[in-house]
């Protein structure tokens, strides 16, 4: 049997996979797509905010994607010319400079400047990357592997692919999209809002492509113009998709560049194309029983604002590791419940605010009236960094109401209390390097995880150091603090998150 079933190998399946097999586990991903079809769904440049290039560090995997983005960015320029060159190296610059910190419907959100916390590439590019880290730690990935069916019992689940073979494993993950096949089997209600606009996303070539600039809005929605060159899209507020299966004619992307531009535009060949909406929905639930969900599979809406991608790979970091000390058998079942607690209000909270982008989007002198008050608003120190923190995701927590401030944060925070062991925290070395936790502090904090250290690390401090009150803090492998308090006394929390001491 299999420790876990991944079903579904993009970016948030691959980097589930990594958690798991850093925890321990043996995971088997199933992927149903293979070549065409996974080259579509990488229409689009992905960004990935703070929240998840700062969880990516703890891993050591932000060098490699950051790495991945600035070759494609070389790329990008080379192909455009010297013209499209320029706009290329303005956003080189601002991303080295780390001023970029994302758009809330169209409105930038720009930083004064400092690490370079926010990436942008394609998805096949962050695939790739996560690819070849889940090779290289031994995961086992099954490509052209359609699931057609999941049933669990009391001992496991069992996936029944397309040609009829039978795959078991301990738990299994939803991770294969919005039109989940596991969620559906393992009837979780989905519940949510309906489509109210249609979004093309397409490589084409224009028999004139200097008649289409991008436009954020007009009478008839929008178009934008990708960096990469060919990539176009337009986005109509007309009621959403019939039939988001079809395959994308030439025919049906110039007719709505014409509603959208007014211009009698000519598409004379479409090499691919996807459509997608703003159809809203969550899952109840992110669990039920031995089988749960990430990604896409738990939760989807509008990708304006470009917050889908980073949320579902928080869904995996959140859930690898407690999934992988349960299938060991190192903790308790009941671990698995925090996982919806903690992504579920996560998830709903940016459902909210990609609603409310769509709706500052559409057409009209209302919403334009609405536009500029809140870029006036956005003037504002205080409002733009509440802005801010939404869209980069810096602003979880996980913990809210804790009577320590630093409790179900995320642990950068430590760094600026002057903590030593920073690379440790960051950098992709050390017990959270090795997805394990780390309880920093003063006083003995290695007699205090006696019998973890499978589990967790630890880091002595200057015993004139603390946190706040706290002379010592708990953080779990996904980098947020579990516990706050005097080291002696971690033994509650400690048992509470990684279950209890091995004995000698």
């Amino acid at each position: 049997m299999n420790d876990v079933i991944v079903v579904g190998g993009g970016p948030v399946g691959l980097l589930l996979a990594c958690e798991l097999k850093l925890a321990g586990a043996d995971p088997l991903v199933l992927e149903a797509a293979t070549g065409e079809e996974r080259r579509t769904r990488s229409l689009g440049l992905r960004s990935l905010n703070a929240r998840t290039v700062r969880s990516l560090a703890l891993r050591g995997l932000k060098e490699p994607v950051e790495r991945a983005q600035w070759e494609m960015l070389d790329e990008l320029a080379d192909r455009r010319g010297p013209a499209g060159a320029d706009l290329v190296a303005l956003m080189v610059e601002l991303l080295r400079k780390g001023q970029i910190r994302g758009h809330f419907a169209g409105l930038p959100l720009l930083d004064e400047g400092g690490e370079a916390e926010y990436l942008m590439l394609r998805q096949d590019r962050l695939e790739g990357v996560l690819a070849e880290r889940a090779a290289a730690m031994g995961v086992r990935i099954r490509q052209g592997c359609a699931v057609a069916d999941v049933a669990q019992d009391t001992a496991g689940v069992t996936a029944t692919l397309a040609g009829g073979e039978v795959v078991r494993g301990a738990y299994l993950v939803g991770c294969d999209g919005g039109r989940s096949l596991v969620r559906k089997r393992s009837g979780i209600a989905f519940e949510g809002t309906p489509a109210t606009m249609t979004g093309r996303t397409a490589v084409a070539e224009l028999a004139d492509p200097g008649m289409v600039t991008s436009s954020l809005r007009s009478p008839g929605g929008l178009v934008n113009l990708s960096l990469v060159p060919g990539e176009i899209a337009t986005i109509e507020f007309d009621g959403g998709p019939d039939d988001r299966d079809a395959p994308m004619t030439a025919a049906e992307l110039q007719a709505s560049l014409r509603r959208v531009t007014g211009l009698e535009v000519v598409v004379e060949r479409l090499e691919t194309g996807i459509r997608y909406s703003d159809n809203t929905r969550h899952a109840r639930s992110y669990r039920e029983g031995r089988v749960l969900l990430a990604g896409d599979a738990a939760h989807v809406h509008s990708p304006i604002g470009g917050q889908g991608l980073n949320l579902g790979l928080q869904d995996a970091v959140n859930l690898g590791w407690k999934l992988g000390l349960v299938v060991r058998g190192a903790a308790p079942g009941s671990l698995l419940d925090s996982y919806t607690a903690e992504r579920h209000p996560v998830a709903a909270r940016v459902l909210r605010n990609t609603r409310a982008q769509v709706a500052l989007m559409r057409p009209g002198a209302q919403v334009d009236a609405l536009r500029e008050v809140l870029s006036e608003v956005l003037e504002l120190g205080e409002a733009r960094r509440h802005f801010t923190g939404m869209a980069d995701g810096t602003e979880v927590d996980y913990a809210p109401g804790s009577a320590h401030p630093l409790v179900g944060r995320f642990a950068p925070p430590l760094e600026r209390a002057g903590a030593p062991g920073e690379v440790a925290l960051r950098e992709g070395h050390g017990p959270l390097g090795e997805g394990r936790g780390l309880l920093i502090g003063t006083g003995d904090v290695g007699a205090a995880v006696a019998g973890y250290a499978d589990r967790v690390g630890s880091v002595r401090l200057p015993a004139d150091a603390g946190f706040g009150g706290a002379s010592a803090v708990l953080v779990r492998p996904d980098g947020y603090v579990a516990w706050a308090g005097d080291a002696g006394a971690a033994g509650d929390a400690l048992t509470t998150w990684f279950g209890p001491p091995t004995t000698a």
